[in-house]
């Protein structure tokens, strides 16, 4: 069945009809398509434009029709063009002539703006949910391995932290990408049921009923922007790409860490692979797929801005390229999410690797030039004498805190036995979380 084609002498070529036959993925939004269509039988039967018993004979069509696909009953599939056409014509099967009065005052431009804003809102819930779920797992994970280890600049040993600290700025991250969704589900939240092709209609319906109705805040203020606009869905494909830019560097270090080099982490058994030719390999393949994986969403989002940045008001049919590729970045943002969630709950936080690396990476160095400072050296004097105790451990193959009182002093006559407690790590972390808290 077409929705179209009284002007045309000469059917569509098969080619042509696979060409621009898009149910192959825009199936995906059955429960979104039927749900608009009955809210807005509902609005045509209040406004007049159909009876009660239409209303009700399509609204119990259309309820069998879901009813019928969730139960596997009925197949999305066959020779139709879209979602919309499918579900159409099953409603016609089903109810008879009365299906063809569901389209009154409805164009394909609005109905299908409808269904990917609604879809867009749903899944941007679901990935905020799957967000938490992984903060609660981050949280968890840091208070159990409150351990002692080096933070990095430039991948050097830089100053000693907790790796609960560390996992936790990356719960701030995903904070941050919960707020940036939930900011573009708040903008989305506007219907364009009933701005029909770009224009309205000359109906007299009620385009508030259907917005609240649908959840919706309102309806869209403007028609011709109402069936074109895919800001939303380029703003939350820019979320979820942030979002898996924070994943792929959270990989990337879980995959540094567990490696033999470091030996930070192990990695459960579920989320790692091995070879087919080295035996004693354990590949950290989940956080691998996870940072390769972001440049599929990257790519996600560059498709869509380069679809739209040419297309004149109001719908074009390139815009039909803009489902595949949200598609694709939902289900990969929430396979990520899940696997992230699952590998981050089975991590195993190897304590005495992560000491060893503080205590032989001059992790103090940073407070034992303030304590200098606080005996009254410059700074920059500060910094080159303990610079030169570094040399000096380094040939000595000790640490700063394995220094006596004489050896330090051959630097400086300012160190005296409280210098121990200062440059001790544990107090140096207090002193930071302290200051941390006061923020």
């Amino acid at each position: 069945m077409k929705l179209w084609g009284g002007r045309f002498k000469k059917s569509e070529s098969k080619l042509m009809e696979d060409f621009n036959s898009s149910l192959s993925f825009d199936r995906a939004l059955y429960r979104e398509d039927i749900t608009g269509s009955m809210a807005h039988v509902k609005m045509l039967a209040k406004c007049n434009i159909l009876s009660s018993e239409e209303r009700d004979s399509i609204l119990n069509g259309l309820q069998s029709i879901l009813s019928d696909i969730e139960t596997g009953k009925l197949k999305i599939e066959g020779d139709y063009e879209d979602i919309h056409s499918f579900v159409e014509s099953n409603l016609l099967d089903r109810i008879g002539q009365v299906a063809k009065k569901l389209h009154t005052s409805r164009s394909r431009n609005d109905q299908v703006a409808l269904d990917f804003r609604l879809y867009a809102k749903n899944k941007a819930k679901e990935v905020i949910e799957n967000i938490e779920e992984l903060q609660n797992t981050m949280k968890k994970l840091g208070a159990e391995n409150n351990f002692i280890m080096p933070g990095y600049t430039h991948l050097q040993r830089a100053q000693v932290v907790t790796f609960k600290h560390h996992i936790m700025a990356y719960y701030n991250m995903l904070e941050r990408d919960k707020r940036r969704i939930r900011n573009a589900r708040e903008i989305l939240d506007e219907s364009p049921l009933g701005c029909c092709a770009l224009a309205g209609t000359t109906y007299d319906i009620d385009r508030n009923f259907t917005a609240e109705e649908l959840g919706f805040k309102k309806p869209v203020s403007n028609f011709l922007d109402g069936v074109s606009d895919r800001d939303y869905a380029l703003e939350l494909l820019s979320d979820f790409s942030i979002m898996m830019m924070h994943f792929s560097r959270l990989s990337e270090e879980l995959i540094l860490w567990s490696s033999k080099e470091f030996g930070f982490v192990t990695i459960d058994d579920e989320f790692s692979t091995g070879s087919s030719i080295m035996p004693q390999k354990k590949n950290p393949d989940a956080a691998e797929l996870i940072r390769g994986k972001t440049g599929r969403v990257y790519g996600d989002l560059m498709s869509l801005l380069t679809t739209m940045k040419g297309i004149p008001l109001a719908y074009n049919k390139d815009m039909q390229e803009d489902k595949e590729q949200f598609f694709d970045s939902v289900k990969t943002v929430l396979s990520c999410t899940k696997i992230m969630n699952g590998m981050l709950s089975t991590l195993k936080v190897n304590q005495d690797k992560t000491l060893k690396a503080v205590k032989t990476g001059f992790l103090n160095a940073t407070e034992a030039a303030d304590y200098l400072v606080n005996k009254g050296m410059a700074f920059r004097d500060a910094h080159k004498v303990i610079g030169e105790i570094v040399l000096y451990c380094e040939e000595k193959e000790k640490s700063i805190e394995e220094l006596s009182i004489p050896e330090l002093q051959k630097f400086s006559n300012l160190f005296e036995e409280d210098v121990y407690d200062f440059i001790d790590y544990n107090n140096s972390i207090n002193r930071g979380i302290k200051k941390e808290l006061k923020q």
